[in-house]
């Protein structure tokens, strides 16, 4: 009896799992998915890229035998991308200049 019940319980936990929605990524999509992809429907979220800004003065052999670990003068820049233009929509989203 208990045996039954286990394997009822574990069917019915197992068609739940199926039913479980995923986020859609847009590289998961292929052929007519891909092409009636509706962006502007989901959310996304903006995406911040770091990068380092180093000012290099040294010309010639010096240039050539530094020390990348001695290198002190780098300062971290970070910038955020599609924050804004997410924002509008319609005739504003078409015409929106960078």
């Amino acid at each position: 009896m208990k045996a039954i019940l286990i394997l009822a319980m574990c069917a019915v936990s197992f068609g739940a799992m199926a039913q479980e929605k995923k986020p859609i990524k847009l590289s998961d999509l292929k052929g007519p998915e891909y092409k009636n992809y509706k962006f502007w429907k989901h959310q996304v979220e903006p995406t911040e890229v770091q990068s380092a800004a180093t000012a290099e003065t040294l010309q010639g052999p010096e240039f050539k035998n530094r020390k990348p670990a001695a290198a002190s003068n780098t300062e971290q820049v970070s910038v955020v991308f599609g924050s804004e233009r997410n924002k509008l929509q319609g005739p504003a989203y078409k015409n929106y200049k960078f």
